[in-house]
C-alpha cells in the first residue's frame, strides 16, 4: 500500500472507527502501524483526538478531521482517482496492442 493511499484510508474510515485496533483490523494493518500514522496525521495538524471523558476507559479517544484533514481527504481522492484513471487506460492500451 502506497503513503498516499495508505493515510486516505486512514482518513476515511478514522471518524467511524471505535478504536486503533478496530481501524486496524479493518484496513489490514497493525495497531502499531495505525498508531504510527494516527500520531503523524495529529502533528500534521489533520486529525484531532478527543477523549472520552465520561467513559470509564479514559484511554479511548474519538478521531475527528480537521479543516485541513478534510481538505487533505479531497486532494489525496483526487490523486487516487487520477492515478486508477491512468492505470485503466493503459491496461486499455495494452489489450488493443494484443489484439
Amino acid at each position: 500500500m502506497q503513503n498516499d493511499e495508505l493515510i486516505l484510508n486512514v482518513l476515511r474510515k478514522i471518524e467511524n472507527s471505535k478504536s486503533q485496533k478496530s481501524l486496524a483490523h479493518e484496513l489490514s494493518l497493525s495497531v502499531g502501524k495505525v498508531n504510527y500514522v494516527l500520531k503523524a496525521l495529529i502533528e500534521k495538524g489533520l486529525v484531532k483526538a478527543e477523549n472520552f471523558f465520561a467513559n470509564k476507559h479514559k484511554n479511548q479517544y474519538k478521531y475527528l478531521l480537521t479543516e485541513e484533514g478534510i481538505k487533505a481527504k479531497i486532494d489525496l481522492t483526487k490523486k487516487f482517482i487520477a492515478r486508477k484513471k491512468s492505470e485503466y487506460e493503459e491496461l486499455q492500451r495494452e489489450l488493443e496492442n494484443e489484439l
